[in-house]
């Protein structure tokens, strides 16, 4: 029991309490007597309704803007627009003016014009453009730079039907493939710079040290000026787009020479970004287009860019690389791929085969990361094959525009299949066995069937050759160390995909040499805008996409200051001051003993050596000089 109370002595009268004391206790009460009185409901009635406000106050300010991004109208022209051509057709075979691109379809070979080859001379003045206006545009904020990227992106939204008209006939992919690598993609980039890019491209602080504790040192990230892109055919749209959105975002000016083979859908991009930098208020000339051959690509690696981005063959990636080196000019090479895709026997096989068909024979095959190597289970292997074999007869392949309904178009260069045809041929010749296509078709255009290679190996130009082209290589296998020796024997190491359990699948994706990897799934990471896009070996080096490839578009300048000025201020030491006294050597080996001695015994000895160069100097000994003869 709790001691009673003892009873106050007699006479004793309680304190008074101030005016304001009583006051205060009175409000309390009436405070709590009014809550008390509160129904719970109500409460939440007050909540639901406050709720209720703020989301309909978000969803205004969404609405609103919105409605305040300036639209762009970009019409087609009567040949971007029409199903069917009744132009001439081309022939490969006939000689081209050197000043001069044809331009056709290469699913029907209508011609669709020509677009000039532009020389060293006239790359050198856009660069120089650009040079001018990028010094106008790395003063812009990030609210403006956000504006231009919001126009790009609204056009996109309203315009996909257009943009996947256009890259399909230029490069005869069918609409459904422009709308997974052209749309998705570009918007994903775009959202993905609008949301978190002027984070990373903000001062970023880091850790002062030890002997520096008094300093605030940081990162700046500062434009590198004009940025030089050489960019393939296979994604017309998106390989302009996914530099340029990410070069002006850093406040850069941008020349993108785009491929011969994709040179006429680059008049209408051309067209777009005119319109979306007017729109923006940008600088006319922050963003250029350059056409032609490869006189003009070494333009703009040699004549003045900042940093050259270059997409494309490992072997033209070398001579990038080459030019680049004359003027110290850094790159990024984003090379060939040949990427392995690895299927266990726990994996769920009836649903990879739907997600293994894209990614052999997406685009044609015509993708820098898209699958070629399979390697299959043996466990799994008759019914991997067989649900491929399956729905390979069932695909239908013909132009994607006005020709009727299609599941895969066909090949964008001309020689494109017949080398195909070589890598299969080869193949055969060499044990391995055809279970679906490898037969050049006899119909016009530039078409290869899907193909199922099975039993490819060691010794054959397929294995080690990059096809760029709709052919599925499967080999079987046994054991994981078995499967990750196979994928790892290749001069390529881009990407690569893991079906099976978690945590195996998660095991062999550590072993595997390459730059991005996918578990149980096909090209995510690319999706995943924040992760950077590249490879290792062979397959080029350094990103592009992602926070490293955003600021990999930046010089990263190292800035010190004095934390707190006021109060304490950098300066020279008296014993480190000339002419030097003869405690200096002892001063700075007292000294780093003392701020970054291993422990705290070498830190206590640091600090009495400290202390006797100033209370004792004579005791000192100064540090020998060399006897010289």
């Amino acid at each position: 029991q709790l001691p009673r109370r003892a009873p106050l002595p007699f006479g004793y009268q309680k304190p008074r309490q101030s005016p304001s004391t009583v006051a205060m206790d009175r409000l309390c009460s009436q405070v709590a007597a009014a809550a008390e009185s509160v129904s719970p409901s109500l409460v939440a009635g007050v909540l639901a309704v406050a709720a209720v406000a703020a989301l309909l106050l978000w969803l205004l300010r969404d609405v609103y803007t919105t409605l305040n991004i300036p639209s762009i109208k970009v019409p087609l022209t009567s040949v971007e627009a029409a199903d069917v051509l009744d132009t001439p057709k081309f022939d490969p075979k006939a000689k081209i003016d050197k000043d001069v691109i044809p331009c056709y379809d290469p699913a029907t070979m209508h011609t669709l014009g020509h677009v000039p080859a532009m020389s060293v001379t006239e790359v050198r003045s856009v660069i120089q453009k650009g040079k001018a206006a990028q010094k106008v545009w790395a003063k812009s904020s990030f609210a403006q730079r956000r504006k231009l990227l919001r126009v790009l992106l609204k056009f996109c939204i309203e315009s996909q039907e257009d943009i996947c008209r256009v890259t399909a006939r230029d490069t005869g992919k069918l609409m459904t493939e422009g709308v997974l690598g052209e749309i998705i993609t570009t918007c994903e980039k775009i959202h993905w710079l609008i949301d978190y890019g002027e984070h990373y491209l903000k001062p970023e602080h880091r850790r002062p040290g030890i002997l520096a504790f008094f300093k605030a040192p940081r990162i700046e990230w500062v434009p590198v000026g004009v940025v030089g892109a050489i960019v393939p055919w296979n994604w017309p749209f998106h390989n302009l787009l996914n530099p340029v959105t990410a070069a002006v975002f850093a406040g850069n000016a941008i020349v993108v020479k785009v491929s011969e083979h994709a040179s006429w859908s680059a008049q209408y991009h051309r067209r777009v970004l005119s319109a979306a930098l007017d729109a923006a208020g940008a600088p006319a000339d922050l963003v250029q287009v350059v056409t032609g051959y490869a006189e003009a690509g070494n333009a703009v690696v040699t004549q003045g860019s900042d940093k050259v981005i270059f997409v494309g063959s490992t072997q033209v990636g070398k001579k990038v690389m080459a030019a680049a080196a004359n003027t110290l000019t850094p790159v990024v090479l984003e090379l060939g791929g040949k990427d392995p895709v690895v299927i266990l026997d726990d994996a769920d096989v009836k649903s990879v085969v739907q997600v293994a068909i894209k990614a052999a024979f997406l685009n044609c095959g015509q993708n820098c990361a898209g699958g070629e190597r399979f390697f299959v289970h043996n466990k799994v292997l008759d019914a991997f094959v067989a649900g491929v074999v399956s729905t390979v007869a069932r695909m239908r392949q013909g132009p994607p525009l006005g020709h009727g309904p299609a599941d895969i178009g066909c090949m964008t260069m001309p020689g494109l299949p017949e080398k195909v045809q070589e890598l299969v041929d080869d193949a055969v010749a060499k044990g391995a066995k055809l279970l679906a296509g490898g037969k050049l078709p006899s119909r016009e255009g530039i078409f290869y069937p899907p193909t199922v290679l099975l039993g490819v190996r060691r010794g054959m130009r397929i294995w080690e050759e990059e096809v760029f082209g709709p052919v599925m290589a499967v080999i079987g296998f046994d054991t994981d160390d078995e499967v990750v020796a196979l994928a790892n024997d290749c001069d390529f190491g881009l990407g690569s995909s893991v079906f099976g359990g978690q945590a195996r699948a998660r095991a062999i994706c550590e072993r595997l040499e390459a730059g991005m990897t996918n578990i149980n799934d096909f090209a995510t990471t690319y999706m995943c805008q924040s992760l950077p896009f590249g490879g290792v070996k062979d397959s080029g080096f350094d990103r592009f996409a992602g926070i490293e490839g955003l600021r990999g578009l930046c010089h990263p300048k190292s800035v010190s200051e004095d934390a707190v000025p006021w109060l304490m201020r950098s300066s020279l030491p008296p014993p480190w001051q000339v002419p030097f006294p003869d405690i200096s050597f002892v001063f700075g080996t007292s000294l780093v003993t003392m701020f970054l001695g291993p422990g705290l015994l070498y830190r206590v000895k640091g600090l009495l050596s400290l202390a006797a160069c100033f209370i004792a100097p004579a005791l000192v000994k100064p540090a020998a000089a060399k006897k010289t003869d």
